[in-house]
């Protein structure tokens, strides 16, 4: 990357929890995405399921031209808020989901040929000019947690090549797969060949390929060089138009999440209660697992106090992990977890109605904290009834 920062002039006064993501690192992962879009001929669409701070969609829209959805709601914020171009996929859409997310998106991907064979005809009837694509399982496995892994057997995500056999393509132009998560372009090449091998009849017929998420394009030791020859290699043996679309790689290394310490308290070892939780905010801590980095922490041990952290929930299980520090923890002092912008303010939840931290941007240049969403008690009461 171009700077290398891990915001440690964040001002000691940033009410806690909040999320604070510093707009300069951003643009620095958006300055590689847009030159490795350029250098392959593709264009890389930001996952909003990763990244959907809309307070950061005009510095967005400089670099990327637009983004993918998983619902009709993330297709809706893509339209209104960024503005571009929206791609969508669902494993299954409703009748009256589908026809919603016709009226944002540019293109839109079926799951299965049973969920083109049933929407079709509202499709046709929309008198909408979207491109319709089709998801295919490549069967070919790269991610080893299988929470993540797309390829995983039995999988839901995507149409098999023996489906292909009895499957009516006729009125789709793309084809999408997606089966990487934080890897390589090395990840990439295996992925295209056993595409390329099961899939050639198909990708001779479509104009467009989606090739999804999962790549750490942003990463400092990523090949760029390799995944720009492979797209546009691709795009000459098939003759079609090729886009991306990372979340992660997006957001990745560019925010931070900012907690307290509540209090201190003893039962075998030193435990430390914070104002935010694994639970409800960093949930990738427990579902991964992850363990964040603190900034001047160490692993247990490393330093003389060594701390279990836990969340300000009843779940007993709402633990972040155990971390030492040089000195002992005091209350009221702030903690602030690395790389917590991707999957993070996405995923986080209302449970024991704990606040959701708020959602933060740090401008590099003047130091200035802004605060853009601040939540209170209505938008705990508001999912509710």
């Amino acid at each position: 990357m171009a700077r290398e920062r891990t915001m440690l002039d964040i001002p000691s006064d940033v009410e806690t929890p909040a999320f604070v993501v510093d707009f300069g690192l951003l643009e620095d992962n958006l300055r590689i995405l847009d030159e490795v879009q350029k250098a392959a001929g593709c264009t890389i669409l930001l996952a909003l399921k990763g990244f959907a701070m809309w307070a950061a969609a005009p510095l967005v829209r400089k670099y990327l031209s637009g983004v993918s959805a998983s619902s009709p709601h993330e297709a809706r914020l893509g339209k209104e808020e960024f503005k571009g171009a929206v791609h969508a996929y669902a494993p299954a859409y409703s009748d009256d989901e589908f026809r919603e997310i016709l009226g944002y998106c540019d293109h839109v991907i079926l799951n299965s040929f049973s969920q083109w064979q049933r929407l079709r005809p509202i499709a046709q009837a929309s008198g909408k000019s979207v491109e319709l694509g089709l998801r295919i399982n490549p069967e070919h496995r790269e991610v080893k947690v299988a929470l993540y892994d797309p390829c995983a057997p039995r999988s839901r995500l995507g149409a098999t090549r023996a489906s292909f056999e009895h499957g009516d393509f006729t009125g789709l132009s793309g084809l999408h797969f997606h089966n990487l998560c934080e890897l390589g372009s090395d990840a990439l090449e295996r992925t295209l060949a056993a595409v390329e091998k099961n899939f050639a009849p198909w990708l001779e017929q479509v104009r467009w390929v989606n090739m999804g998420g999962g790549h750490h394009i942003t990463r400092p030791d990523y090949d760029r060089e390799k995944l720009v020859t492979l797209v546009q290699a691709f795009k000459k043996r098939w003759n079609v138009e090729v886009f991306l679309e990372p979340g992660e790689a997006i957001a990745i290394r560019t925010g931070v999440l900012v907690a307290s310490v509540l209090d201190v308290i003893d039962n075998d070892m030193h435990l430390a209660i914070l104002d935010t939780s694994a639970t409800a905010h960093m949930p990738d801590c427990l579902e991964m697992p992850y363990r964040p980095e603190i900034v001047g922490a160490g692993e247990p041990g490393q330093h003389a106090h060594t701390y279990r952290l836990g969340g300000l929930t009843c779940l007993a299980g709402d633990v972040i992990g155990d971390y030492s520090f040089p000195k002992p923890l005091e209350i009221g002092q702030k903690l602030i977890f690395l790389d917590m912008t991707h999957y993070t303010m996405v995923k986080t939840s209302n449970f024991n109605g704990v606040r959701l931290p708020s959602i933060c941007s740090h401008d590099p240049a003047s130091g200035k904290i802004t605060v853009h969403r601040r939540f209170g008690y209505e938008s705990y009461r508001d999912r509710l009834s």
